[in-house]
């Protein structure tokens, strides 16, 4: 036997749940399709290095004069650093030399020459305010954001889950205890009865009344047993990632089934969900996830213009040497610049995918009103089911209230004499159900609560918890 409270029981749930152990993955894997996103802003760095030989041989030409054969050797590096800004502004640093030898039709040379320059290049129009880098890092972090809102909605309903087996549980104990509590008296029944049969005071009929009164609440006992094993799975398939731990481990509700008395507010419900419910964040998120791929796709439809322009020196000289001087000198700089204009003719491709953005973001927005509404609707209901359970405890404790004297009056006229053990078994089923429906009316309302705080998205608070998102 383990006795657990329901905190117990709700932070051994968010230790061990599998469904929250799953759905942790989903904010962590986004995260890391952010920074993929980001990586797009890192450089790269290229580096060459190659030797190339090429030799022809001689011969003779057409004026039957020979000429010698070329003999050519030549040495390459090269290496740049490239990437773009998240302004959209790309850039290539870099630099190459070579350096050559061997033999032509004139006789041996030897030379080396190369280059340092930047390149630049910034659009104006398409690509400027927003790319498909830009809108890919958006779109991740809104991701991010609504498989955070997607893991907070699971922790969510793995609690409520989990009041509401605590609940049935509970209710189930409670079953278990009327049932039995209705077998002893029905059992102290009968064995009045059947010491005033043997005495000659009670017809036989009266005890054979009894009798299947005895065996019908032990049936129902054995019923209760069986409800109460099932509700145990139900509860530890909730706590556990390893069912054999807990399967010889017979859980016992510490937290008793109470009403306290609460306040309700339809307005105040509302104001709260509209807030919280991870469903609306997640909407809402969804939106403006569209409303950046509707700027990119507006973007799309402008002509490319770009500004470009290089500057760098160049090197030359006899030996390898002689060209990182000139390198260093910086006495022969070379520059470009301008603009460069691209205009499609059609432009179909563009200004199609913006009206597709358009009506998806259009429909996006109509569909978070529709969210809205169900949401409204469903605090509604959970409200009135809240208050409608509240008014059925106080109705079944006072029935409740009423069976307990009703069997304790005809209890007392059955020893005098005055009733019959028919009226006294009716009244002892009475009882009984009267308690089972008190129980069950405790159970409904504590069950509605929890209803009612998954419709509000104020599960977490209601039950003192933190939910860290790694």
């Amino acid at each position: 036997m383990r006795s657990l409270s329901l905190k117990e029981c709700l932070q051994i749930a968010l230790e061990h749940s599998l469904d929250i152990k799953i759905e942790r993955f989903a904010p962590q894997i986004a995260d890391y399709r952010l920074n993929v996103a980001y990586s797009a802003y890192e450089p790269t760095f290229d580096a060459l290095s190659t030797r190339t030989f090429d030799k022809s041989p001689g011969g003779v030409d057409d004026e039957n004069r020979p000429f010698p054969g070329t003999k050519t050797r030549t040495d390459e590096v090269a290496a740049s650093v490239n990437g773009v800004l998240p302004t959209g502004l790309s850039y290539d640093l870099g630099g190459r030399a070579q350096d050559k030898s061997g033999r032509s039709a004139t006789g041996p040379f030897e030379g080396s020459d190369g280059l340092v320059s930047i390149e630049l290049r910034q659009p104006l129009l398409r690509n400027f305010w927003t790319d498909g880098v830009r809108l890919e890092i958006q779109m991740n972090k809104r991701f991010l954001k609504i498989s955070e809102e997607e893991f907070r909605l699971r922790v969510m309903n793995v609690v409520t889950a989990v009041e509401f087996a605590y609940f049935d549980l509970k209710l189930a104990w409670e079953n278990l205890r009327v049932q039995q509590s209705a077998l002893v008296r029905a059992e102290q029944l009968l064995a009045g009865q059947k010491e005033r049969v043997a005495q000659g005071t009670l017809a036989p009929l009266d005890e054979k009344q009894a009798e299947s009164q005895v065996a019908s609440q032990h049936a129902d006992v054995l019923s209760a047993e069986r409800i109460l094993a099932a509700q145990q799975n139900e509860l530890k398939s909730l706590l556990s990632d390893d069912f054999k731990v807990w399967q010889d481990v017979v859980i016992e509700p510490v937290d008793e089934l109470t009403a306290p008395r609460q306040s309700f507010s339809r307005a105040a419900s509302w104001e709260v969900g509209m807030a919280q419910r991870p469903e609306l964040q997640q909407a809402r998120l969804e939106l403006q996830r569209l409303g950046f791929v509707l700027k990119y796709r507006r973007n799309q439809m402008f002509p490319q213009l770009d500004v470009v322009g290089s500057y760098g020196y160049n090197g030359a000289g006899r030996e390898f040497s002689r060209t990182l001087s000139g390198f260093e000198r910086r006495d022969s700089p070379f520059y470009s610049y301008g603009a460069e204009l691209s205009v499609p003719l059609g432009n179909g491709s563009a200004r199609n995918n913006y009206k597709i953005a358009k009506s998806e973001n259009q429909r996006s927005l109509l569909r978070l009103q529709q969210l809205e509404q169900t949401v409204l609707i469903e605090i509604e209901d959970a409200v009135k089911l809240a208050q409608t359970n509240f008014e059925r405890v106080d109705s079944t404790q006072r029935a409740r209230l009423f069976a307990q004297q009703a069997l304790d009056a005809e209890q007392t006229k059955f020893e005098n004499g005055r009733s019959t053990s028919f009226f006294v078994l009716q009244f002892q089923r009475d009882l009984t159900t009267a308690r089972l429906r008190e129980a069950q009316s405790l159970a409904d309302y504590n069950k509605a609560l929890a209803q009612l705080t998954l419709r509000e998205g104020t599960v977490l608070d209601r039950n003192n918890l933190k939910l860290e998102v790694k």
